[in-house]
């Protein structure tokens, strides 16, 4: 029943809605008297509940969620907000409550805060007025409130305030058949700015909003595919266009469920080469094709395309059946025109909203189920139930019922999104399955009919026969008394349902029984059936892909509950593919213990700019970024006839926005260019374009400063003509050159060149533009150091409204302190070391606090670098801490989900002055952006910009024996003490040796000297005691020769150390004098790679006179191979005879070339072979001689690891020395 109010104020002193109308209408309280009624769920209750304002209130016969409070309108408002108070002078209130709107009474929509809060909280006490303004108006004609939770000391009680104003629109129903035909205004230029908007409902999930076309064959088409806009650009006639290529049309879709019979906006605005295309709150920025830039319409058609030549949209071509309003084409209301029966409209419509009503209900949880009693008897033709159902999960039951005379039952129920029936008998135990459909898990509505004859069943999905199934005559089907659509009660509430698979979860609507429609309104009044957690009366499915969460181009899937995002090949991680699976620059990727090497780079992390492959020098202590471009050889100008210019344009391998990016963090960028001329006057006539965007004239060369008109050697003095600044100036007959480096970001890359007075007779010249290097990042070495717990940087607002990802690295002694704080009214982010084996990211986004927590099994507290990363989206939260597994906190399912900060970002502090945190923090990003620590320390009492101190943290990087060295911002690795080179002292020095090759180093005193203080040795007498009490030798080779010498150590004195490779020890005479190693291996001369380390201390040191002769004579024999690394003590003889022959005291005799030999990865002797003895194996015999008795290690391609103590009496019997 429906009350008006005035039979309200008749039963009641005062009335629940205040209802106004007023001319300024944002939070006005809507009064309309004579329009506004109400309803209640308990029609017949109505005598016991107080519908009143002041001292009454609602209060239902009954206190459970099945109960509602209806308030007519009487006409379609915008409503901005409202209030709840409880019921007067008692313990009656709501503590939370859903608010539903609808337009006819029917198809109710509810409202959802951040797409996601659906419940509002209420009050607290009766007295207090709770408001709460919707963050955005709603139009509708009836509020529908449903009472969630209640004071548990009294019952719901209710008094109610609506607020907004009245709603004028235009409208006009389109029946399926029926369409409206303009003819606009004619145009005198095509138009690169136009807009369109309008509103429509329909239950239909395809056709025709809009078409439009001019002159020019140029088209627009606005239609519905499943559920989706589609706009659509053409340009052509669209009987040929079909055949056509890609570049005459444009395809954009939006949205999503746009057939849910509510009302959607849609907005078109054209800008030139680009528009925004806008659907509810979703705006899509389109970039259009230049073929399709140019508008020229001149005809329009609503409703369909018909009428309007021969072009015609793509897809469905079913016209539009359900209802427009407020049609604006370029601020024109052509609904109004059609109104007014204008002579440019044609087509007959109605102006008015006529909506079917399809009662529709939502399974909201997996305790939900519908159950329905079958009135009928199985008659002759046999019994059918049918339903149309969308859902969004793969699986869910939608039908069972019992076969009472077969002690069976059925299920009809969804597996892997395709629907299957199930029959299950207890007689003969006889399973039947059958599937039908495909993909019906995608959200839009699906019909099902299945219909039982004597001795046939059908199943039919969508309207196709999907399976028939076909039994004996004695096995006839009898339908049970009881139908169950869902899920079952729980257990024991029934013996007729079993459920065996999951629960459904979606909605369904127009359910028949042997062909009668089910009324939902009764079952929802509870006079038909029953239920539990199922909403009626309205579809309650959200796409929660639309928009999607997902970023960098991850894909979006879901199910009812939840939505998942597929990174695969997208570069990014996490829940929502937030944050960036690689480095941000060649630097960072360094210190990480990499080499060079083509790398992908993502130089703003999360942000919108994606990852390209770079390659990365990382051979210097600089790491260079290098950016290639389609030209970097040398090239001869060849001019076409009629020419007197040549002008050449550079693409880069990066995109824009990455290749200014790469420039704008790095300290250092470099490109060279070289002009080679002659004949020419080409400076006043040449010039080049570079810098961000399309970049500007530049008229300075390399080496000189930006503006200068200047080559280097005018700065130099050394052009070849010093009237004029460049050597190509000059108009010489010779060859000339003018070449440098372009080092000033500001006008980097270089974009094209232009090179004039080349058409001269004897003009030539040629040029080389090099890639883009750069160097140094300016993010990845910012640091802040904060040396008292009061002492803090502050910077603006933190916004990551919907996602943020935090990251930087942090070294400490303190055990706590709060690394960053931001706050809002409600809403907090805050990190902090909680602990000296902790860290803690808290927040709180309006859902109450939450916390993560990782903790270490290691002091955090040891002044060595840590990396934090946090996360936080829609989905879920995370901390990472260094390479420990990541802690991840779920965000509640339909919760808050806006982050909503006001104050200021506090970093090594909190706003309180309390908590804060004493050490440094470096490379603090947030959301990809870097704040720069250093600046805003160097105007902050407290903190100190800049942090030393990086060698306890990357020192071992430094690899095989060399030196950390510490810097201001980063470290070096001093290679001096190693046999390698390079940033890490990780590439070897490797040299290849031909026949007759040979290196002598000469050892120094001052050598000596610094030989025996690393030996911590310190001799008496440079010539009469220089010697050498210990050794440390360490080298690779590669050969196939045996014998062969591969080291020789000697002194004034005779004393002596070599290293001999032989194929068999037992045949070496006249070698050793007492003392000596020798080891046996399986053939070492095989062209594979071995290492050899030799470490030696010794009390005494013995002189071998007799060895001179052999050594001789294996000497001659030389060494051809590779030898790689060769290290004595702190010496390294190949990388001083390959890298500083100059400067080094090193004699290279024969041809000695660098080589790569000593790489694992590469081996140049895999083809040479190696001798075997018959019948018996291999061996290589490797001698270590030596002058001392003392211990000896030998480590041999790292397999083994003998000490030995050896003493060669059997040996020394051997040779006659």
């Amino acid at each position: 029943m429906v009350f008006s109010h005035a039979t309200m104020q008749e039963m009641c002193p005062a009335v629940i809605a205040v209802v106004s109308i007023r001319s300024i209408c944002p939070y006005a309280p809507y009064v309309q008297k004579e329009k506004v009624s109400f309803i209640t769920e308990k029609h017949f209750s109505f005598p016991f509940a107080s519908l009143c304002a002041g001292a009454g209130g609602w209060s239902p016969l009954s206190s459970d969620r099945y109960q509602w409070l209806e308030v007519d309108l009487g006409g379609r408002t915008q409503i901005t907000a409202v209030a709840t108070q409880g019921r007067y002078g008692s313990s009656d209130w709501l503590t939370a409550y859903l608010l539903m709107f609808s337009d006819t009474g029917h198809n109710w929509k509810q409202y959802r805060q951040e797409d996601s809060i659906g419940a509002f909280p209420g009050n607290s006490n009766a007295d207090s007025v709770i408001q709460h303004k919707l963050q955005r108006p709603v139009i509708a004609r009836y509020v529908r409130l449903i009472p969630l939770n209640w004071n548990p000391s009294g019952r719901i009680g209710l008094r109610l305030e609506t607020y907004g104003c009245p709603y004028d629109s235009d409208v006009v129903s389109f029946d399926g058949h029926s369409s409206l035909h303009y003819r606009l205004s004619p145009r005198l230029r095509q138009m690169t700015r136009e807009s369109i908007s309008l509103k429509f409902k329909t239950l239909m999930n395809s056709g025709i909003l809009l078409h439009a076309e001019g002159g020019s064959e140029h088209s627009l088409t606005l239609q519905l595919e499943k559920g989706k806009l589609l706009l659509l650009l053409r340009k052509g006639n669209g009987l040929k266009y079909t055949h056509s290529s890609p570049d005459g049309r444009h395809l954009v879709y939006l949205g999503s469920l746009l057939d849910d019979q509510h009302w959607h906006h849609v907005a078109v605005e054209h800008h030139s080469n680009h528009l925004n295309l806008t659907v509810d709150k979703s705006t899509l920025w389109v970039q259009i094709p230049p073929r399709l830039i140019y508008w020229d319409h001149d005809q329009m058609s609503v409703g369909a395309d018909q009428g309007l030549g021969s072009s015609r949209s793509v897809g469905s071509h079913r016209n539009f059946y359900g209802c427009l309003e407020n049609l604006l084409y370029n601020g024109l209301n052509l609904v109004d025109l059609a109104k007014q029966k204008d002579q440019r409209v044609t087509g007959n419509v109605t102006f008015s909203c006529a909506e079917p009503v399809f009662v529709a209900m939502t399974f909201t949880s997996p305790q939900s189920f519908l159950w329905l009693p079958r009135v009928t008897e199985l008659s002759s033709v046999g019994a059918s139930v049918g339903l149309q159902f969308r859902t969004w999960n793969k699986a869910g039951l939608l039908l069972t019922f019992a076969l009472p005379n077969q002690g069976g039952a059925v299920w009809l129920y969804l597996s892997k999104a395709r629907l299957h029936l199930l029959i299950h008998k207890s007689v003969c135990i006889s399973v039947c399955v059958h599937t039908a459909g495909a993909v019906l898990n995608d959200g839009q509505w699906h019909s099902v009919e299945l219909t039982f004859g004597r001795v046939r069943l059908t199943l039919t999905v969508d309207g196709e026969e999907g399976a028939t199934v076909q039994t004996s005559p004695s096995f006839s089907f009898t339908v049970g008394g009881q139908l169950f659509f869902g899920g079952c009660p729980a257990e024991g509430r029934s013996q007729e349902c079993t459920n065996p698979f999951k629960a459904f979860q979606g909605c369904m609507r127009l359910l028949t029984v042997d062909n009668q429609r089910v009324d939902l309104i009764m079952v929802q009044q509870r006079l038909l059936g029953n239920y539990t957690h199922v909403q009626i009366d309205m579809c309650g499915i959200i796409d929660r892909c639309s928009p999607s969460h997902c970023e960098h181009g991850g894909s979006c899937s879901q199910s009812w509950s939840t939505f998942h995002c597929n990174c695969s090949g997208t570069g990014y991680s996490g829940a929502t593919c937030h944050s960036s699976i690689y480095e941000q620059s060649c630097e960072a990727y360094k210190h990480k213990g990499n080499t060079s090497g083509y790398y992908y780079i993502d130089v703003d992390g999360s942000g919108p700019i994606g990852p390209q492959l770079i390659y990365c020098n990382m051979t210097e202590d600089k790491t260079w970024t290098v950016i290639q471009h389609n030209n970097t050889e040398l090239t001869r100008v060849r001019l076409s006839p009629g020419q007197n210019q040549h002008s050449v344009h550079f693409e880069y391998t990066s995109e824009e926005a990455q290749l200014a990016a790469i420039v704008s963090q790095s300290e250092h960028c470099e490109q060279e260019v070289t002009y080679h001329c002659r004949r020419s006057h080409g400076s006043p006539l040449s010039w080049w374009v570079g810098g961000p965007g399309t970049g500007q004239v530049q008229t300075y060369w390399g080496g000189a400063p930006p503006g200068s008109h200047q080559c280097a050697c005018s700065l130099q003095g050394s052009c070849v003509d010093p009237k004029h600044p460049c050597n190509c100036d000059a108009d010489r007959i010779e060859w000339a050159n003018d070449s440098g480096l372009l080092t000033h970001k500001e006008t980097l890359p270089v974009r094209s060149l232009v090179l004039g007075d080349l058409h001269r007779p004897g003009s030539e010249s040629a040029y080389r533009v090099g890639p883009l290097r750069c160097h140094g990042d300016k993010n990845v070495w910012n640091a802040a150091f904060f040396d008292k717990e009061t002492s803090y940087l502050h910077f603006p607002t933190f916004h990551g409204e919907l996602s943020a990802d935090i990251s930087f690295l942090f070294k400490t002694t303190s055990s706590s302190g709060v690394f960053l704080e931001n706050l809002g009214i409600k809403d907090f982010i805050r990190i902090e070391l909680s602990s000296f084996t902790e860290v803690l990211f808290s927040f709180d986004v309006g859902n109450g606090p939450l916390e993560v927590r990782v903790k270490a099994a290691f002091p955090l507290n040891d002044n060595r670098w840590h990396h934090v990363q946090v996360e936080r989206n829609v989905k879920e939260a995370s901390l990472r801490l260094d390479e420990l597994p990541a802690a991840a906190q779920e965000a509640p399912a339909d919760g808050h989900i806006h982050l909503q900060l006001n104050s200021q970002l506090f970093i090594g502090g909190t706003a309180s002055r309390q908590k804060g945190f004493r050490g440094c923090i470096r490379a603090l990003q947030l959301n990809g952006i870097t704040l720069d620590l250093e600046e805003r320390a160097k105007i902050t009492p407290g903190v100190q910009a800049g942090c030393p101190g990086h060698c306890s943290s990357y020192g071992s990087l430094c690899q095989n024996q060399g030196r950390c060295v510490e810097r201001s911002s980063s470290f070096s690795c001093d290679c001096a003490p190693s046999a390698y080179a390079g940033a890490f002292c990780d590439r070897e020095i490797s040299a290849s040796f031909k026949l007759g090759t040979s290196v002598s180093y000469t050892f120094k005193e001052q050598v000596v000297n610094e030989l025996n203080r690393s030996s911590s040795v310190v001799p008496s007498s440079i010539y009469s005691d220089m010697t050498l009490r210990a050794e440390n030798i360490s080298l690779s080779f590669r050969t196939s020769q045996s014998p062969a010498l591969l080291l020789y150590v000697s002194s004034y004195h005779r004393e002596y150390l070599a290293l001999l490779l032989n194929r068999d020890g037992e045949h070496l005479a006249r070698v050793f004098k007492k003392d000596c190693v020798f080891f046996k291996v399986r053939n070492l001369a095989n062209g594979q790679l071995h290492t050899i380390t030799i470490s030696r201390l010794a009390e005494a040191v013995f002189v071998v006179f007799c060895l001179d002769p052999e050594l001789a004579r294996l000497s001659s024999l030389g060494f051809t191979g590779c030898l790689s690394a060769v290290l004595f003590n702190s010496i390294s003889p190949l990388k001083a005879a390959l890298l500083h022959p100059d400067t080094s005291p090193v004699t290279v005799t024969g041809k000695l070339a660098q080589s790569i030999c000593g790489s694992t990865s590469a081996n140049p002797y895999a083809a040479e072979t190696t001798h075997h003895l018959s019948g018996e194996s291999d061996f290589s015999a490797f001698f270590i001689a030596l002058v001392t008795s003392g211990p000896i290690t030998l480590d041999i391609s790292s397999v083994m690891q003998l000490k030995l103590f050896v003493n060669c009496e059997k040996w020394w019997k051997l040779l006659n020395c």
